[in-house]
């Protein structure tokens, strides 16, 4: 900085901040800066630094509105029951958790102050004070007990009952105390219990139609398969929202999502497929917001059937898939490379150092011929109901194709798809939403009786070690024990995942403090308590 600017204080930062709101132009700041002696380099240094400084200042007040791409008249505002996009976004802005996922997929403290354990059996929660429900009631242990205890019972119909039901044991110690015990150990427990449908409800509750609970926003108007719209909850323990009220609806028809953006209707139009980015080139103050999770497409091969029951069948098809092609045609970009298991480059146990397996065609006509296969139709099943499957399967057969191998590419409806082909075809593509931890993904897809077993791995080791990491809260060990177990699945199990899928959100240039987090897009649903529109 030259000379003379050496008496440029914070003071006259936060003047020429105050300006820039104020509306003042970029010409006009200059022009004043300059009329006090900065040097034309150090005004548009300064200029910049005020910039940046009031764009990342959150700005109260406007109304929010934002559409999904799932809707029905099965809409609720009961966290349990949750189990479409809009649910868990309208849950995330009526009510609270015990925790949060941050963005590095670290459980952080919400309703609960403390969560410890010894054991990992028995844990210990303290919950904040002076938290309210929209209806005034005090937050206390009795709330959380209810809520936890809702999905244990069969008649809740709760979409966690299965990972629920470890929780055998409830005590309020005190007013703001809660003991859970569970049947065995399990570490994991404050990041279970950031899930959606582990949301804080008033003790009691049977009616949710009014979304009583903690959260950024009171619930003004619910009507299933149509819209909500929240309002500020002016006695929020958190202190936010930014904005006043809140909008959400679904449009399901994609175009139609983009043009309710562009044409200004809305501020957010969520999932953006790939193929529709390009509608967005050359248009000025709209902006995309990726995130990449952990969703992804795999392609199964049942290993109980033929041709996937021939270990080299198996080997030559992961040889045969190239999966820097898939991110770049088939995902437009959007993606990252994934090696063959489950846990993406979001969670915290990601194993960075297993590469995914190399693009080799001659390879994998190797084992095609050491299995006895090359030249013969094998037929694998497609559908858009999984994410870019279509395409996947396009790429993966037109490489087969070159090295003599006949892959007939059966495209089926998606209406049906997942009760008549997934699980069932001997080869067929899956879909997988994003799960916060190693432990839930292992058990739901790869433990030898897991109920998503998609290529029906079985490994009694691999079993042991799923156990062994859950009961320890020894991190490091934990780790490793994971590391393991992602390789394990990488070179034995008969699921090949080329590619974590980002999500994209399409937003206008208002809309500011949107932010990647491991639970999914719109910042795992909870995107209105944190942003602002900028004036």
């Amino acid at each position: 900085m030259s000379d003379t600017t050496t008496n440029w204080s914070r003071s006259d930062d936060a003047m020429i901040e105050r300006s820039i709101r104020g509306g003042a132009s970029r010409r006009e700041l200059l022009k004043l800066m300059l009329v006090n002696g900065m040097a034309m380099a150090a005004a548009s240094t300064v200029l910049g630094r005020a910039s940046q400084a009031v764009a990342a200042t959150p700005v109260k007040g406007g109304a929010l509105k934002a559409a999904g791409w799932s809707s029905s008249t099965a809409d609720t505002l009961d966290p349990a029951k949750a189990s479409l996009s809009t649910d868990y976004v309208r849950c995330c802005s009526f009510y609270n958790r015990l925790t949060f996922l941050d963005q590095a997929g670290v459980p952080q403290m919400e309703l609960a102050e403390s969560i410890e354990s010894s054991d990992a059996q028995t844990w210990t929660i303290k919950l904040k004070k002076g938290v309210t429900f929209h209806n005034g009631k005090d937050l206390t242990s009795d709330d959380v007990i209810y809520s936890l205890k809702r999905h244990l019972d069969k008649a809740t119909g709760s979409k966690v009952a299965a990972i629920a039901v470890q929780m055998t044991g409830f005590k309020a110690v005190d007013k703001n105390t809660v003991e859970i015990t569970l049947a065995s150990p399990n570490a994991d427990l404050p990041t279970i219990l950031s899930m959606h449908h582990f949301m804080i409800v008033a003790d009691g509750t049977t009616d949710f139609s009014s979304g009583n609970g903690t959260g950024a926003f009171k619930c003004k108007q619910f009507e299933p398969g149509v819209r909500s719209i929240g309002v500020r909850n002016p006695n929020y323990f958190k202190g936010g929202p930014n904005v006043d009220s809140f909008e959400f609806f679904a449009i399901q028809d994609e175009n139609a999502r983009i043009n309710a953006l562009l044409s200004g209707d809305i501020h957010l139009a969520a999932a953006i497929n790939p193929r529709s980015v390009r509608l967005f080139d050359g248009v000025n103050g709209f902006a995309l917001s990726k995130t990449t999770s952990g969703n992804y497409t795999d392609l199964n091969i049942r290993m109980d059937m033929a041709p996937g029951n021939n270990r080299d069948f198996v080997e030559g098809m992961k040889y045969l898939v190239n999966r820097e092609q898939i991110v770049k045609s088939a995902l437009r970009g959007f993606g990252v490379v994934g090696n063959d298991q489950p846990v993406s480059p979001a969670n915290f146990y990601h194993n960075a150092a297993l590469k995914p397996k190399a693009f080799d065609p001659e390879k994998a006509k190797f084992h095609f011929q050491k299995a006895g296969v090359l030249g013969q139709p094998i037929e694998v099943i497609t559908s858009d109901a999984a994410n870019s499957a279509i395409d996947m399967a396009v790429i993966v057969q037109a490489t087969a194709a070159q090295i003599g191998m006949k892959l007939d590419v059966k495209r089926v409806p998606s209406d049906g798809y997942w009760s008549n082909y997934w699980l069932k075809a001997p080869i067929h593509f899956g879909n997988v939403n994003p799960r916060p931890t190693p432990d839930i993904l292992f058990s739901l897809l790869y433990k030898s009786d897991a109920p998503w077993n998609e290529s029906r791995y079985t490994s009694e080791k691999f079993d042991k070690m799923l156990a062994e990491a859950r009961a320890s809260l020894d991190q490091a060990k934990r780790r490793e024990i994971y590391n393991e177990m992602q390789i394990m699945v990488s070179e034995e199990a008969g699921t090949i995942i080329p590619a974590y899928i980002s999500n994209v959100d399409a937003v206008t240039e208002k809309l500011k403090g949107l932010e990647p987090n491991p639970l999914g897009g719109m910042m795992g649903y909870a995107f209105a308590e944190y942003v602002w529109l900028a004036t």
